[in-house]
């Protein structure tokens, strides 16, 4: 990515003090999102971290997760799958449990939604602690996905997120705080 994508991309991103509680410097993307081209420019971004990848699926975490890669697998003419809390999705699914600051979370995908060998690519707005994303490599390779990497509109690098991902995995923050 150029300098000029990278600063146009951050200045797009508003910093909200104090949300959702204090001391919390929340990076909002939604004025990314309403500018039509600051938005195409962040999916050539992301889709730019995957040269050189075959990529079959997209997968992303609900729900803001779901408005870029829905976006990355229409660019691939891959084939996109969502990730969704527990209880959300209609048909047979598996599972995994993950930890959250107080308490613990469920996601889940449908049993059908990669076949062995399929090559996917995870695909979310925000990299923080990594636990969500965690999960969601840990359900793809359960239904014998192969995961060729992992991008982020937005990493905090100061949580230290990729410590959790799985080892070996290329991980990308497009931009990083």
């Amino acid at each position: 990515m150029s300098p000029e994508t990278i600063t146009t991309l951050q200045a797009s991103i508003r910093n909200v003090p104090d949300f959702p509680k204090p001391g919390i410097s929340f990076k909002d993307i939604t004025p990314l999102l309403a500018d039509g081209a600051v938005f195409s420019l962040s999916i050539d971004a992301i889709v730019e971290t995957m040269a050189g990848h075959q990529v079959d699926k997209v997968v992303a975490i609900d729900a803001r997760g779901f408005i870029f890669a829905g976006a990355v697998a229409d660019r691939l003419k891959a084939g996109f799958v969502p990730v969704r809390k527990k209880g959300k999705l209609p048909w047979q699914t598996i599972g995994t449990a993950y930890s959250l600051e107080y308490g613990e979370n469920v996601i889940e995908m449908h049993r059908d939604a990669i076949a062995p060998g399929e090559r996917v690519w995870l695909v979310d707005d925000v990299l923080a602690t990594g636990g969500t994303s965690a999960a969601a490599a840990k359900l793809i390779g359960e239904l014998g996905g192969v995961l060729a990497g992992m991008t982020f509109v937005v990493e905090l690098s100061f949580l230290n997120g990729r410590a959790a991902l799985p080892a070996g995995v290329p991980v990308y923050g497009v931009l990083v705080y």
